[in-house]
């Protein structure tokens, strides 16, 4: 009985699959034949989109079947803004959805336009789905070959989507895995990040880049030494005793206090030097405070504690019975 239920369901999955076969090829001809109505190659690869969503497996027959190369090259042929995003847009979704798809997508040529869309005057919504697919390219991928760092806008309360885009896939492109020539790349823009530091308390600019800077340092003693040479880690620690002394009474400025020693610990760990220059600062007292917040969870008290231990360790002193008392209470 068992057998014969298991014999319907396998001949309605391909069946259904034989379907969406068919619908890929229409469409996949549909968009060749199209190349003079830029409205109508944009609903193919809208629908293309649709029926690759319904089966993981449908997205490599696509490729299987030249469909991924043609839209790669409509992307890097089309003058058409809304075509270029539809193709940016399917591409990305299919380097998601397929590994294949995104290796054959890891081209000199399409990063090469995507740089370009990202530097020229292009729309804001082509730019965002530009990192879409450049974030879809890099992650999961130790293969990805170049590295690219895009224009971040000053203006951030009016693109603030596009720029936590950039930031999110800038952090793909130095962890994951750890790449030493990307953290290298975006270590120049490590002079306008503690510009932003030092003007912006507000927790949703802390938080993209603090974990920028804490991934583009993260095992990387010389990523750390600029850092610090360009007064970053200075404006880590002063933003530090401030927000400490603002968490007995806001719990937000708690939140950010642990972002920032988040950061801090990835800028000092393993480097006994930068560590011991926080000691002008006082953090021992900054740290041992914020651990006595009961409001913080665990994984937050053991990266303070964790912080606590590279800078006393560094300045040769031994705090972590106190600690040890404070915690448990």
């Amino acid at each position: 009985m068992y057998h014969g239920i298991e014999q319907d369901f396998k001949s309605t999955f391909k069946t259904q699959l034989d379907f969406l076969k068919t619908d890929l090829n229409l469409l996949l001809e549909c968009l060749k034949c199209q190349m003079d109505s830029p409205s109508a190659q944009k609903q193919a690869l809208v629908t293309i989109y649709a029926v690759c969503q319904q089966n993981g497996d449908i997205s490599n027959y696509f490729r299987e079947i030249g469909g991924l190369l043609f839209v790669c090259n409509l992307a890097l042929s089309s003058k058409h803004f809304g075509v270029k995003e539809a193709s940016f847009f399917l591409l990305g979704a299919l380097a998601e959805s397929n590994v294949f798809c995104q290796q054959v997508l890891c081209k000199s040529d399409l990063l090469k336009e995507l740089a370009l869309s990202l530097s020229h005057e292009s729309p804001l919504s082509l730019k965002r789905v530009a990192v879409y697919l450049l974030l879809a390219l890099v992650t999961n991928n130790s293969n990805f070959p170049i590295s690219h760092q895009s224009k971040i806008y000053e203006n951030i309360s009016s693109c603030y989507q596009f720029w936590m885009s950039v930031f999110s896939t800038l952090c793909a492109c130095v962890n994951n895995p750890q790449n030493e020539e990307n953290q290298r790349i975006c270590t120049s823009v490590f002079k306008d990040i503690n510009s932003w530091l030092q003007k912006h308390n507000c927790k949703d600019i802390i938080q993209p880049v603090c974990s920028f800077v804490g991934l583009t340092v993260a095992n990387n003693s010389s990523s750390q030494e600029y850092f610090s040479a360009v007064g970053g880690l200075d404006t880590l620690a002063q933003m530090l005793m401030k927000l400490s002394d603002e968490s007995l009474q806001n719990p937000s400025a708690s939140e950010s206090a642990v972002i920032v020693i988040k950061t801090l610990c990835s800028c000092i760990a393993d480097n006994a030097a930068l560590a011991a220059g926080l000691s002008k600062y006082n953090i021992v007292r900054k740290l041992l405070l914020l651990l006595s917040n009961c409001d913080l969870n665990t994984s937050n008290k053991l990266c303070i504690i964790l912080t606590l231990g590279h800078c006393t360790v560094a300045a040769g002193k031994c705090f972590f019975l106190r600690v040890l008392i404070i915690t448990s209470v």
